[in-house]
């Protein structure tokens, strides 16, 4: 079986940067460790790192 990627979705944020999840404040600030295609790994204060969907979630860079 062949595995299809969408390689067309590039997402907008950098290692680096800090941003807020829109739908989870409680998380609170997180700081972005990695951003491929769509995939986007952040390390949030109080929910740690968790990978997320950038065509799904917009985060709010800070």
């Amino acid at each position: 079986m062949e595995r299809v990627t969408d390689d067309t979705f590039h997402s907008f944020l950098e290692p680096g940067q800090w941003v807020r999840h829109p739908d989870h404040p409680e998380w609170g600030d997180g700081q972005v460790q990695s951003a491929i295609s769509h995939r986007v790994t952040v390390n949030f204060l109080h929910m740690g790192k968790v990978v997320l969907d950038a065509r799904v979630v917009t985060l709010t860079v800070i």
